[in-house]
Parts: C-alpha cells; sequence; structure tokens
C-alpha cells in the first residue's frame, strides 16, 4: 500500500483565489455592455437608406442642452406607431402620418448630429430580456453621464442606469462611419 501525502489545505491561499475570481466576476456585472468593432452588421444592406445620415457627423461640436433633446423626443413620441418594413430616412418620417422605431430613431440621430451633438450611436437590440423582436433607439454619452433616447417609447431622455439591466440590450450599434455588435455573452442574455 503507497500512501500520499498531501500538504496541508491552505485556506487563506484558497480563499484569497476565491476572493479574486469573485471579484472580477462581480465587477463585469456594473460594467457597461461592451460594444466591439466590427467591419459589417447584419443589418449593413437595410442601412443602405440611411447609410447617408449615419455616416454624417457633426460639423461643429456643441453642448446641446437635454431639455432641447427631450423636446425632439417628444416631437417624435407624438408621431403615432406604424412599422415599416424598410428603414424611412428622416425627411420620409417628417412627412409621414406614422413612423417606427427604427425611423424615429434615426431622425433623432439627425437631429443630434445636425446640431452638434458628438458621442451618438444608433443601437439596434432588445427593448427587454423577454423581447422576441428588435427594437431601435440611440445611446448619447454625456459629460454628465450616458442617456438612452428612445422616442418610439418614451418621451424624455432616461439616464442609462435607470433603464435597467434587463432592458435596452444592444445587438449592434452605428456610430458614424463605425459598426459595433455586443459580445457573445451578452447576446446570450448572461
Amino acid at each position: 500500500m503507497i500512501l500520499v501525502s498531501l500538504p496541508p489545505f491552505s485556506f487563506r491561499k484558497y480563499f484569497a483565489f476565491g476572493a479574486i475570481v469573485l471579484g472580477i466576476c462581480c465587477v463585469s456585472c456594473f460594467a457597461k455592455p461592451l460594444l466591439l468593432p466590427v467591419k459589417s452588421t447584419p443589418y449593413d444592406n437595410q442601412m443602405a437608406r440611411i447609410r447617408s445620415v449615419l455616416q454624417t457627423t457633426a460639423r461643429t461640436q456643441r453642448e446641446i442642452s437635454l431639455n432641447v433633446v427631450n423636446h425632439w423626443m417628444g416631437d417624435l413620441r407624438a408621431i403615432p406607431y406604424g412599422f415599416s418594413q424598410k428603414w424611412k430616412t428622416p425627411s420620409e418620417v417628417e412627412v409621414a402620418s406614422v413612423a417606427d422605431c427604427k425611423g424615429k430613431a434615426v431622425a433623432l440621430y439627425e437631429r443630434m448630429q445636425a446640431n452638434g451633438a458628438t458621442h451618438v450611436r444608433l443601437v439596434i437590440g432588445m427593448r427587454t430580456s423577454a423581447s422576441h423582436q428588435t427594437h431601435t433607439w440611440l445611446v448619447w454619452e454625456t459629460s454628465n453621464g450616458s442617456y438612452v433616447l428612445d422616442p418610439t417609447i418614451n418621451w424624455v431622455a432616461r439616464r442609462e442606469e435607470q433603464a435597467g439591466n434587463r432592458s435596452y440590450l444592444p445587438l449592434y450599434a452605428y456610430a458614424g462611419t463605425r459598426k459595433y455588435r455586443a459580445p457573445v455573452t451578452l447576446l446570450a442574455g448572461n
């Protein structure tokens, strides 16, 4: 019979290792979702109609008042909802009697860019973790925090942290000429 001697159990080493692993896992729960740069998305062909709007950047950068943005959102929110298979341009949304989330978000994106807003992303994703269809909204990064701009559902901008961790889950995003996708773990719903 051969006896194997194991070193004594070092509770401190295992406890420290466990605490580090747990800490790393918890920190990722509080971080904003990362978006990974990509060359293409499944929506690129559909976006052809609005590509020029997305690729227009603010000529002069200036601080836009949250009240002004809320006014624009209210104007777009007042347009009755009506689904469209194709992405409407902002001018089509302006004259239409109805518009969907895609059209309203693109129209708001154009207004933001035309008035000097920076750090604005058009996002395609899931409105909630229980959603069965995609939704489109904007995320606006400011010196006062990040805002979700959803003129289809909300009358005013909401701070990203107020939206909750189970809503506004990005799949893809567009900012100027750049395209992004959410990491696979985020796509799987964590």
